[in-house]
């Protein structure tokens, strides 16, 4: 239980160190976007490349993956009738919406979660692997093509390619091939990869935080957010729980895994994602913080009920 207590409270830390640089004129409220472009420019493809070439491949067809998926794709059907067919939010809001109700925060937080509460950290590595290389590279494609809906016709090729340019998909591709092959690089070429990864969460967090400590409606409760929370904190959980006992019959370690990393709240990467696209970014920003602070007792609960 203190594992995911302990994690929680890291992650916190350094957003509020964030908020206070940010409040004391440490950092200026443009420096935001200096480190948010740092994040996802250079440090989190780093970050990307080191687990993706690390992982043990023959974790990807796994039951944890399985029940995330559907989990996952439950929720993601849920946020799209609601905002993008009821509410008619634009393809950019909607898209970081659904990133928002169900990209988990499985890197910095599920990783340790996973070794720490499970007993293996590479329980985790479907789970980042899928976000990595099908949701995210997905979403870029959504979001590039949006951004340019300026009235002129974007042709499909530009759509399809434009993800391959994007340097957190080309770092995870290289890294999954790296993998695949079973290419074991020198230590001289990974150590100064291995450092500036180890920069890509707190950057991400100090950004994060210094934003918080520059808007005024840094935080909302609209019914967006509102429904993102409730579908990440709460329905994925229960679609992954439901899924595992009811459908693929897991229990013990097997049913916990993929309920405990289901509830893990929304990365801050999708608030990275949103900063650099400039869509929904007060969405993002509020999923990221209202989910990290409700799923702590959620989690909690789940360890209890089903460890």
């Amino acid at each position: 239980m203190s594992a995911v207590v302990a994690a929680f409270v890291a992650l916190v830390a350094v957003a509020v160190l964030g908020y206070f640089v940010g409040r004391f004129g440490v950092l200026r409220a443009e420096d935001e976007l200096v480190l948010s472009r740092l994040a996802f420019f250079v440090a989190t493809p780093a970050l990307l490349f080191t687990t993706v070439a690390r992982a043990d491949l023959s974790a990807i067809f796994s039951p944890v993956l399985a029940t995330n998926l559907a989990s996952l794709f439950v929720v993601q059907v849920l946020y799209l009738l609601v905002a993008a067919v009821i509410w008619r939010r634009t393809r950019g809001e909607a898209t970081i919406g659904v990133l928002a109700a169900s990209y988990v925060n499985a890197g910095n937080l599920g990783i340790p979660v996973a070794a720490y509460v499970l007993g293996s950290g590479a329980l985790v590595a479907p789970i980042v692997l899928f976000q990595l290389l099908v949701m995210a590279p997905v979403a870029f494609a959504i979001l590039d093509g949006d951004r340019q809906g300026s009235g002129r016709r974007v042709s499909w090729r530009t759509v399809v390619t434009r993800p391959l340019r994007n340097p957190l998909t080309v770092a995870s591709l290289v890294g999954l091939l790296v993998a695949a092959v079973g290419l074991e690089l020198p230590a001289m070429l990974m150590r100064p990869i291995d450092l500036v990864a180890a920069a890509a969460v707190p950057v991400a967090l100090v950004a994060y935080g210094l934003s918080l400590s520059g808007a005024r409606d840094s935080i909302t409760l609209s019914r967006d957010v509102v429904l993102a929370v409730v579908l990440k904190t709460f329905v994925q959980p229960a679609v992954a729980w439901a899924v595992g006992h009811w459908i693929l019959g897991l229990e013990g370690i097997a049913l916990l895994a993929p309920t405990l990393l289901a509830a893990l709240p929304t990365a801050q990467n999708v608030y990275v994602y949103a900063v650099h696209y400039r869509s929904a970014q007060t969405l993002a920003r509020s999923t990221v913080l209202l989910s990290t602070l409700l799923s702590i007792p959620v989690m909690t609960a789940i360890v209890g009920l089903l460890g």
